[in-house]
């Protein structure tokens, strides 16, 4: 625990040490537990100084503070990488550590071509009550669901209420994700070796429940001309996602990359008989996107591409309801 009357020797800890007591006091917190680390990293990706009980000392104006009851924690922003921020937004998850011998360290491709022979074939379709406690219950899909810490944060926070679906073209991914997803005992979450693209329409229409909420977030670019036909979000999968979603169902995309949240918008936008913009229920900015993340959490490329100084483009559309 880093004691406010201690905080100056704080600041000369190793990053590696500043971390470890960092976790510790966020888990030691009775009344918030673990919620002090995702508010750390609120502050610390704030343009604006927060301070709670105490000036930071001059020689620190780079530093962000927090303090509780039990608690007070002060972080410099320099010595802080993006990946120690994202562990600290999904700190309550307690993963960081767990990684299975079989899976070992996680090393995998950027970007994958779905266009290739490999990724043609549709991914088997699961045993639905094998997979979700109660099949029944509203799902969420994330295509491209990375790491899969987004899912599992949704899951831990909605257990009981909705069951999460990642598809992820990345393998290595899938197979670790689905370790955490035991290694924390939900029974809403579940992770698919899958290509969207050819899979998508097979798996979800055999989904016994309704589809809730489906989210495209920050997915591959595919910069040059001629590899824009890889991107994911193609007529073929938003004519499937209209079909399956239900009325006041939704679709929330992001990308920190214009061109790549523009043909998103496009699309969706042409959709207009279909899909409404939620501009009245959520704060947007005067050219109609989104000013911040409505899920409650970030997604660890969102965090990476912010520290970096980047603008994340999302958009939220609703199926209207039938008439």
């Amino acid at each position: 625990m880093v004691e406010s009357n201690k905080i100056e020797s704080y600041f000369y800890l190793p990053i590696q040490k500043k971390m470890a007591t960092l976790y510790q006091a966020c888990s030691s917190s009775s009344s918030t537990p673990l919620l002090l680390a995702k508010r750390v990293f609120s502050l610390a990706s704030s343009p604006h100084s927060f301070t709670s009980g105490y000036k930071i000392p001059r020689h620190c104006s780079s530093f962000r503070a927090f303090s509780s009851a039990s608690t007070s924690i002060c972080i410099d922003l320099k010595e802080l990488r993006s990946n120690e921020l994202v562990d600290l937004e999904y700190a309550e998850l307690n993963i960081m550590h767990k990684i299975s011998e079989e899976v070992g360290h996680v090393r995998i491709r950027q970007h994958v071509n779905p266009l290739s022979s490999s990724f043609s074939k549709p991914a088997p379709v699961p045993v639905w009550d094998e997979v979700y406690k109660d099949p029944s219950l509203p799902l969420m899909v994330d295509i491209g669901s990375g790491s899969g810490r987004f899912l599992l944060w949704l899951a831990n926070k909605n257990a009981g209420s909705t069951n999460y679906l990642g598809l992820e073209i990345r393998q290595k991914l899938v197979k670790r994700a689905n370790f955490w997803v035991d290694e924390l005992g939900l029974s809403n979450v579940h992770f698919i070796f899958a290509n969207a693209m050819v899979s998508f329409e097979q798996l979800i229409t055999s989904y016994p429940g309704p589809l809730e909420i489906v989210s495209i977030l920050c997915p591959d670019p595919h910069f040059k001309k001629r590899h824009q036909k890889r991107r994911v979000v193609q007529k073929p999968l938003v004519n499937s996602i209209l079909q399956n979603l239900k009325p006041g169902g939704k679709i929330f995309v992001q990308s920190d990359v214009l061109d790549v949240a523009q043909d998103m918008r496009d699309q969706l936008d042409e959709e207009s008989n279909v899909l409404q913009h939620m501009d009245d229920t959520v704060e947007t900015e005067e050219d109609g996107w989104l000013m911040g993340n409505p899920m409650g959490i970030r997604t660890e490329r969102e965090i990476h591409a912010e520290f970096e100084g980047a603008r994340i483009y999302r958009r939220l559309y609703q199926k209207r309801q039938l008439t």
